[in-house]
């Protein structure tokens, strides 16, 4: 299936494939090169989210607090 390159290099996937991967539009794809086969491909990205109870209410304070736990966490590796 040919597909034309817009002068923002920008590309239309066709609906028959979308339909097939059940991409949606504001979805993300994943886009590499196989260099050694000269071929573009194009996957639907699947970001799994991790859901958690906590059993009491959160506030943004708890959340700052959280999110500046982490950074501090990864800062080390």
């Amino acid at each position: 299936m040919k597909v034309k390159v817009t002068r923002n290099f920008q590309v239309t996937i066709p609906s028959e494939i979308r339909e097939k991967l059940g991409i949606k539009e504001g979805d993300y794809v994943e886009v590499t090169l196989d260099e050694s086969n000269g071929v573009i491909i194009i996957k639907p990205y699947i970001r799994k989210w991790t859901t958690i109870r906590l059993n009491r209410k959160v506030d943004q304070e708890d959340i700052d607090k959280a999110v500046e736990e982490a950074l501090n966490d990864n800062s080390r590796y």
